[in-house]
């Protein structure tokens, strides 16, 4: 097992998936820390802060649910999407829905800064494997 690990941020409305998910998480022994925000405004404001503009600051990795309240993932996606090539790294993010409808899964294609869509429930294997790629 690598001994890299990542700065994973979580966008979510949901309690529970967002404590199972920080929990399967932790146990994968891939990351760094576990930042958990309720919408993508929270997220963005993060992300923005004069604070965070530096590299151990921002996550490595962001799974990015689309149904959410104030700021939905594809709203914060079209935020995001203005600003990401100026952090001062590289953020990967996952779409991540319990959706299995083909459109939205086309639509996440659309967006640049996603590397993939994932479809909840997500284990600590697959996890895993989003996670070590990051290493490359």
């Amino acid at each position: 097992m690598s001994d890299v690990r990542h700065n994973v941020c979580l966008i979510d409305d949901d309690k529970i998936y967002q404590f199972t998910a920080k929990m399967i998480l932790e146990a994968t022994g891939l990351t760094h820390s576990i930042k958990t925000f309720f919408n993508g405004q929270e997220a963005i404001d993060y992300l923005i802060s004069p604070e965070n503009q530096v590299p151990e600051n921002l996550p490595d990795v962001i799974f990015l649910d689309i149904n959410m309240p104030v700021m939905n993932g594809w709203e914060f996606l079209e935020a995001f999407s203005l600003f990401y090539k100026e952090l001062p790294k590289r953020i990967v993010v996952y779409m991540v829905s319990s959706s299995v409808d083909e459109s939205d899964i086309q639509k996440s294609r659309t967006y640049e800064p996603v590397t993939d869509y994932v479809i909840k429930p997500i284990n600590k294997d697959k996890y895993r494997e989003l996670l070590s790629v990051l290493v490359n």
